[in-house]
């Protein structure tokens, strides 16, 4: 048999039901049973389509579509590639004949000649219809019951619910010393951290506590399962939730016992007549769940309020209504009057720190005004003169001070003033050469003294003021620079911040151009296009090595510079350029800040930078303070500029116009630290104050992290009990790099040894290649600022001259990486051609790759 017929046989089976349900229906509600042909008079229309509709529906359902494009081309139709839509009208339409089931002729044989059939019929009917009609009265007696049930308990609960507070509080009290008695104290980790043992601390003490709340997050040492976020998970379980549950429990036993005492003797009767059974505390449970879970969890927020102490000591009084409703007055009046008092000690505590904090930090950042102070602001774009014109002031001044952005500036302002017969001091924090009868001096910014005299100060690079680290040293120069003249050298995007710092002070303003202009190449730069006069900028010390040898073994002669190259080394690098005997310059960014080299064309190897998060594309800024240093008068009238990819993109960028410089950076001052210690003594909560003091508009805060970092490793340690609060502080902000372990252990080592009195640990020097000759000048340049902190200025003499060897020997050993260098692949050292793209061979890549497949088709 096909589903076709099989259908068909439903249908009609299907069919004498619905027509028997029809004439239940037009039965019930007659008052005299009606004859048959008024049946088939009033539902003649009904009664004629009824077959139709359920055969039709039947058969759509329930045949496949296979036999029904088999039935369809059993009558000659078409059913190739016509919709489904479509091949289900077709067979509807083609059923609509199909032997109909004669509905009046089965109706006939069943009543038409059969009274007494018809008779029960209409019993049957009647029967039932009354049947429901007494059930549903029933259900709506039933239904108001359970509301004047609810409504009852309602009123009791509002009524008396301080009363049934005071029993939840007896029960909780007794169940919290039985627990401070018997169990015990967790160690507290994460909840969720199921691998971890949970390990035992000793009994409860309820002195620990102040509130219930604090300690309902303490462990009870079970594990539960919660649901989250539509998932079931398992954690440890605080005693937050077995409270919680104690409260309900109790409360869905004790009140359904104690209300139904009181529902009136007619509610009680009316149940047990609707019901019929008498009225129990399990049903009054089952009416009110909600009800009582809503009280529970109000009951749990307000024992969570409690004093600790007030819940435990209520125990030693026995139950009674009467007295615990005093003992609850008593202590809640108490608790809100507590309560009042600390709100008001906070708002006192507050404001107090608030005064602190702006006496501690609040006036030291405000402007030094309305002093006679004559400022020179030298504003253009770099390589346009802008610090030759300062110098020149100052050269011929009887005193002056060059503040410079980096060390390698400070060497080579000091060199050249001496070279053109002008005594000239070099001051850094690591290194000292004192002319004899200079009145000069050349120094990084950090070195600044207020209190120091010159007829002319020259700050460079003040566009740094922005910089959220270092930024304070500049804004301190500027603000307090103690002379006849300040030279203040900046960008375009800081002449408005400068004119609004120094705005009652008398200024002139100096806007240099460049006198030749930048020219961006527009065909992509290959290294195979380096000429003479080139510097190649790329992001890392590996790369500068690995392009450097490439080119060295193309025939050229090549300089490097890069961060971590000691100074005296990059001198003598860029003197090899700036003399002819080298003729391309490879280097990072630094090149950017301030050095001047015979460049004809800078060339972007790379777009884009890591800056100790993510990578990401330069900025305008740095693309144009780094292109900038293309082009020199008289040699090369045309400035450079070539990219390795994304031409339009970086052109644009050089092009931009510079957003203003809307903040600078500020930083702890020393009169900072001296208010400071009228209320502390302890560098932790200095850092925590700095983190709340909130920074003057147009302000920034320099982050500390280092600092910091460095201060978790002394805190609560003999060092920190050795010094004073601003030695120590002088020691967390020595320049040197946190990121070198050996260099932290040589810090820490040393403070150690200052704080006991002993000889200074000598720093550790290798030099088996170039990163141990590296580290080793660093290290040593970390001990030199400890030497000239201390005054130690004989022994910082002699280490001057050992790092002068160590950097000589980063020099030799350049020569011989350019010779040697090779670009090795980083998984299996395979020798890469020079113009690989990328730092891992083929084969590697490709192992990679497969691996990488094959754990997503595990997955």
């Amino acid at each position: 048999m096909g589903k076709l017929e099989e259908s068909y046989l439903l249908a009609i089976e299907q069919t004498k039901y619905k027509i028997i349900q029809d004439i239940d229906r037009y039965l019930e509600d007659k008052e005299k049973i009606p004859v048959y042909t008024e049946y088939i008079s009033d539902r003649h229309t009904y009664l004629e389509g009824i077959w139709l509709n359920v055969w039709l529906n039947k058969a759509s359902n329930d045949v496949p579509r296979k036999e029904k494009r088999t039935y369809l081309k059993s009558k000659g139709l078409n059913t190739n590639d016509i919709p489904h839509k479509v091949l289900n009208t077709m067979f509807r339409n083609e059923l609509k004949g199909f032997d109909p089931f004669p509905v009046l002729e089965w109706l006939t044989q069943m009543y038409a000649e059969n009274a007494v059939g018809w008779e029960q019929r209409y019993l049957e009917a009647r029967a039932n219809f009354f049947k429901r009609q007494n059930e549903k009265k029933l259900a709506e007696e039933r239904w108001n019951v359970r509301l004047q049930l609810q409504s009852a308990v309602h009123d009791y609960i509002d009524n008396h619910s301080l009363l049934l507070y005071i029993y939840v509080r007896n029960h909780v009290a007794e169940k919290l010393v039985e627990d401070f008695k018997h169990n015990q104290r967790y160690q507290n980790i994460e909840l969720f951290e199921l691998e971890e043992r949970l390990i035992e601390q000793g009994s409860f003490d309820t002195k620990d506590y102040i509130m219930v709340d604090e300690f309902f997050e303490e462990l009870t040492g079970a594990v539960h399962s919660v649901f989250d976020w539509g998932r079931s998970r398992y954690e440890y379980e605080t005693y937050y939730y077995r409270y919680e549950k104690i409260v309900q429990d109790f409360l869905s036993e004790f009140v359904p016992e104690l209300v139904i005492k009181y529902i009136p003797e007619e509610l009680l009767h009316k149940f047990a007549e609707v019901y019929e059974e008498n009225l129990s505390t399990v049903a009054i449970k089952g009416l009110l769940g909600d009800e009582l879970n809503d009280f529970a969890e109000a009951c749990f927020e307000e024992i969570q309020d409690e004093y600790l102490a007030d819940l435990v000591k209520l125990i030693a009084t026995p139950f009674d209504e009467v007295v615990h409703l005093e003992i609850f007055e008593k202590d809640e009046q108490e608790r809100e009057q507590r309560k009042a008092e600390a709100l008001a000690e906070q708002v006192r505590k507050k404001e107090e720190e608030e005064r602190i904090l702006n006496d501690i930090f609040g006036k030291a950042y405000a402007p030094s005004l309305g002093r006679s102070i004559k400022y020179i602001l030298h504003i253009g774009e770099t390589n346009t003169g802008k610090t030759h014109q300062a110098l020149q002031k100052m050269k011929g001044a009887e005193s002056g001070l060059y503040l410079a952005p980096l060390r390698l500036l400070a060497f080579e302002v000091s060199d050249k003033l001496n070279a053109e017969g002008i005594p000239c001091t070099l001051k850094t924090g690591e290194e000292e050469k004192v002319i004899s009868g200079a009145k000069h001096y050349s120094s990084t910014v950090e070195m600044f003294h207020e209190k120091d005299h010159y007829d002319v100060i020259v700050i460079d690079e003040a566009q740094m003021i922005a910089d959220k680290d270092r930024g304070f040293s500049w804004y301190r120069a500027i603000m307090n620079a103690n002379a006849k003249e300040v030279h203040v050298i900046g960008s375009w995007n800081i002449k408005n911040m400068l004119l609004t710092l120094l705005e009652e002070s008398n200024v002139e303003i100096y806007e240099y151009s460049r006198e030749f202009p930048l020219e961006v190449e527009s065909r992509v730069f290959s290294l195979r296009d380096a000429k003479k006069g080139d510097a190649l900028v790329c992001f890392s010390r590996r790369q500068v090595l690995e392009t450097a040898s490439s080119l060295q073994r193309s025939g050229h002669r090549v300089s490097m510079i890069y961060g971590s190259m000691p100074p005296e080394t990059r001198k003598k690098q860029m003197e090899l350029f700036t003399s002819g005997e080298t003729t391309v310059v490879v280097a990072t960014d630094a090149i950017g800040m301030g050095l001047n080299l015979p460049i004809r064309r800078i060339v972007f190897l790379e777009n884009e930078k890591f800056d100790g998060t993510s990578r990401r594309t330069l900025t305008s800024q740095e693309i144009k303070q780094i292109a900038g240093r293309a082009g020199r008068i008289g040699l090369y009238d045309i400035g450079k500029v070539a990219f390795t990819a994304d031409i339009k993109k970086m052109q644009a960028l050089l092009e931009k116009i510079d957003e203003p410089v809307q903040n600078f950076a500020i930083a702890p001052t020393s009169a900072v630290f001296e208010r400071f210690q009228k209320y502390y003594r302890d560098l932790g909560t200095f850092f925590d104050l700095w983190m709340q003091f909130d920074p003057p508009k147009g302000t920034n805060k320099a982050s500390l992290i280092e600092e910091r970092e460095r201060y978790e490793l002394v805190r609560d340690t003999e060092i920190e009990a050795r010094y004073s609060l601003m030695d120590l502080y002088g020691y967390l902000h020595l320049p040197f790099s946190s990121k070198e372990p050996a260099l932290i252990r040589q810090w820490l080592n040393t403070l150690e040894a200052i704080a006991e009195d002993r000889e200074l640990p000598e720093p550790l020097i290798k030099t088996r290649n170039l990163e141990d000759m590296e580290l080793s000048y660093k290290a040593i340049g970390l001990h030199l600022l400890f030497l000239y902190r201390l005054g130690r200025k004989t022994e910082a003499v002699y280490w001057e001259r050992v790092r002068e060897d160590i950097s000589n020997s980063v020099h030799d050993h350049l020569k011989d990486e350019l010779q040697n260098y090779q670009k090795k692949c980083k998984r299996c050292g395979k020798k890469l051609p020079d113009e690989a793209r990328f730092p891992i061979c083929d084969a590697c890549f490709q192992n990679g790759h497969k691996r990488n497949n094959q754990n997503r088709f595990h997955k």
